[in-house]
């Protein structure tokens, strides 16, 4: 009998076809074929999206860890892992828009990482600082990093769209009434526990404000030193009402520095103080500068190494010891300092181990520090230093009654928010623009380019 040729049958050749598929798709060297509304589209659904031909970066395991810990904290942050060829023009504005939520947007494309964030959810200071303290890392010690430092400091919320945490599911009624008779019986201990512990946090508080009394009264004292110096005086000749009136305005915040710090009872109400302080001293640089002929002043925040330094003149690269390189704004004198490569002039406090700088010295100094560097500044300062980590705990928010949020790192804005107020001005640069830094590596290694 003659042999005939077997015909393939149909479910093996769909068979054949999808293992064609899958080994294209799964491929380690796949191009970059993926559209920027794919990704948006998976980041609509979780936090975390990896390129079939990324994998190599972050695993599975490792990206679900990662999504589950974003949706946890119930924060606006969505990461993408692309490879290396992915075309990068437009590529954080684009995909911003095709998702159409409000957040922060990191990208790690091969070797290389940037984000970018929507105004109302963190500043471009602290991202820009973000991004640089996360360079030259493997990808997923630096998505990690990124993501914890992100989550602490960032404001929004998380799209409904995630569907909150991963663990889902509701108690058993045999667990709620086990739960409740627990609950009853310890009742009085509880009540117990509950007194104790807060007579301990006030002893704690006020042992806090004690120490911060001791740093602001030297700032209300340098502030009114700054009065005397300038010697000006109303009616003499040259002056005018404008002049007058930075005058006043000084005077007052001077007296109101010294009645709200009488006032304080907590660590937190030292904020307000400051602010006071920092108010009258833009008050007097501008008298200074109308006396004296000159351009009035911008607007700026202190000097980041001691506020009594007065107004920041620019912006300076400093890197604490064993932290990462962060933009800060410094006086006249310290921008000089730095780029004659010395030590700029450090505001130091006493704690138990000696003299040390604020932002090495305790929680307690946060609203110390909130009053000088509010409106987003301050996390982004603040990353990597004592104070700024104890900040980011929930125990920092409990003791004194504010966290990076209170600082201005974002509104509590994002989440489920159309692109409605989406500015693009926020997303603008090309990948590897936005870290402040070039990552170490030189050369263009990360910064422009693209």
């Amino acid at each position: 009998m003659k042999d005939v040729p077997r015909t393939r049958s149909l479910p093996a050749l769909l068979l054949t076809a999808l293992v064609l598929v899958l080994t294209t798709l799964y491929a380690p060297g796949a191009s970059a074929d993926t559209s920027v509304s794919t990704i948006a589209q998976a980041l609509r659904k979780s936090p975390v999206y990896v390129d079939p031909a990324a994998r190599d970066q972050l695993s599975a395991a490792d990206a679900d860890t990662l999504a589950t810990r974003i949706k946890d904290a119930d924060k606006p942050l969505f990461i993408a892992v692309l490879p290396a060829g992915y075309p990068t023009t437009d590529l954080f504005a684009d995909l911003r828009s095709a998702t159409g939520v409000t957040g922060l947007y990191g990208i790690r494309l091969g070797d290389r990482f940037d984000a970018r964030a929507d105004s109302s959810v963190m500043s471009a200071t602290a991202r820009q600082n973000l991004v640089g303290s996360v360079q030259g890392e493997d990808a997923k010690a630096q998505l990690t990093d990124f993501t914890d430092r992100a989550l602490a400091n960032m404001g929004g919320h998380a799209p409904s769209s995630w569907g909150g945490s991963a663990d889902g599911g509701g108690a058993s009624a045999t667990a709620l009434i086990t739960t409740a008779a627990v609950l009853v019986a310890a009742g009085g201990g509880a009540y117990a526990l509950v007194r104790r512990n807060r007579r301990r946090r006030e002893e704690e508080q006020r042992a806090a404000l004690d120490r911060l009394r001791v740093v602001v009264d030297e700032d209300i004292t340098a502030f009114g030193e700054e009065l005397d110096r300038l010697d000006f005086h109303p009616s003499e000749a040259g002056a005018d009402d404008t002049m007058r009136a930075d005058y006043e305005r000084a005077l007052d915040a001077y007296e109101t520095a010294k009645q709200r710090m009488a006032a304080a009872r907590k660590p937190e109400d030292v904020r307000s103080v400051t602010e006071a302080v920092e108010d009258g001293r833009f008050s007097l640089a501008q008298l200074a500068a109308r006396r004296e002929g000159r351009p009035l002043p911008e607007r700026r925040p202190p000097c980041f190494f001691d506020p009594r330094h007065g107004p920041s003149v620019t912006d300076a690269t400093w890197t604490p010891p064993g932290g990462a390189p962060r933009e800060v704004p410094v006086c006249a004198a310290d921008a000089t300092r730095l780029a004659d490569g010395r030590d700029p002039v450090i505001r130091e406090v006493d704690t138990d181990y000696g003299r040390r700088p604020y932002w090495d010295a305790g929680p307690a100094y946060g609203p110390w520090a909130g009053g000088y560097f509010g409106g987003g500044l301050l996390p982004g300062l603040l990353v990597g230093t004592l104070l700024g980590s104890a900040m980011a705990t929930p125990t920092y928010a409990a003791d004194y009654g504010t966290g990076y949020g209170d600082f201005g790192a974002g509104g509590y804005e994002g989440g489920d928010v159309s692109g409605t107020d989406f500015d693009p001005g926020d997303f603008s640069g090309g990948f590897g623009d936005g870290g402040g830094f070039d990552g170490g590596g030189g050369g263009g290694d990360f910064g422009g380019g693209f």
